[in-house]
Parts: structure tokens; C-alpha cells; sequence
């Protein structure tokens, strides 16, 4: 099974919304082989509770736009984390120290990720799992 049309064409949508917000580490996983309630995550960095806020609306804007809006709507006043469901897809805009300690990347390592015309600075997986560098020094 992979994600649906639909939802890979809306996931592109809210990518390229949070980049035109500069987010950065923009990624769409397609995480529908591993859980039955969603098809993608849309995964985005904020560098500070300001940026996270304008990211998320600017995402909600842009899907409002094609006839969509979130189910479920969380942690957006707080800027840290958001959270907007739309049910085939999930985007979860993280503050960086978020990001960096939950690191969902990590957890969705075997999940694809989806390409996106126009974004750059998709990330490969983050190991955090490492200590050392390949020079072998410590980080």
C-alpha cells in the first residue's frame, strides 16, 4: 500500500507552503506501509516560536485554498510544535530543539520520502543514534 494521490498532492502543497515561510528540513514521509490512520507526514523546522506560527498558517491557508481544513489543530498557540491533522496526511511544524529531541525522522527511518519540485533542503534521515564523527571525534 502507498499514500494516496491526494494525499501526496496535498502534502506537496503544505511542503512547498512551509518552505515559501522558510521553513527549513522540509520532508514528506509516506508513512501509509506502517499505520492504517494516515498516509503522510509533512515534517518542517521553525527557528523560533514566531516563524512555527507563520509557518502554520500559512499552511492552512494555502490548503483552505484548495478546499481543505485541519480536523485536528494542536500546539500551534504555543509555537513549538504544531500538529495540523487532515486526516490523509499529518504536518507536524517543530521549533529545531523539537525536532532535534523527537527526532521523527528517526522513528520513520523506512519510510519514503516523497519527493517535492522546488524544495531543496530535503533532509536525509538524522542519525542521532551516532556519537562519533567519521573523523572519529566526539560531536
Amino acid at each position: 500500500m502507498t499514500a494516496s494521490d491526494d494525499a501526496i498532492r496535498a502534502s506537496r502543497i503544505a511542503a512547498l507552503a512551509a518552505d515559501e515561510k522558510k521553513a527549513t528540513a522540509v520532508v514528506v514521509l509516506d508513512v501509509s506501509e506502517h499505520l492504517v490512520i494516515t498516509d503522510c507526514f509533512v515534517i518542517a523546522t521553525g527557528e523560533n516560536e514566531r516563524q512555527v506560527s507563520s509557518i502554520v498558517d500559512n499552511v492552512e491557508e494555502k490548503l483552505r485554498e484548495i478546499g481543505l481544513k485541519p480536523t485536528r489543530r494542536e500546539g500551534a498557540s504555543e509555537g513549538r510544535w504544531a500538529l495540523l491533522d487532515y486526516v490523509d496526511f499529518v504536518v507536524h511544524i517543530q521549533h529545531g530543539e523539537e525536532r532535534s529531541y523527537y527526532g521523527l525522522e528517526r522513528l520513520w527511518k523506512d519510510c519514503p520520502v516523497i519527493p517535492v519540485e522546488g524544495i531543496e533542503n530535503v533532509p536525509a534521515a538524522v542519525d542521532h543514534d551516532a556519537d562519533v564523527a567519521e573523523d572519529g571525534t566526539d560531536h
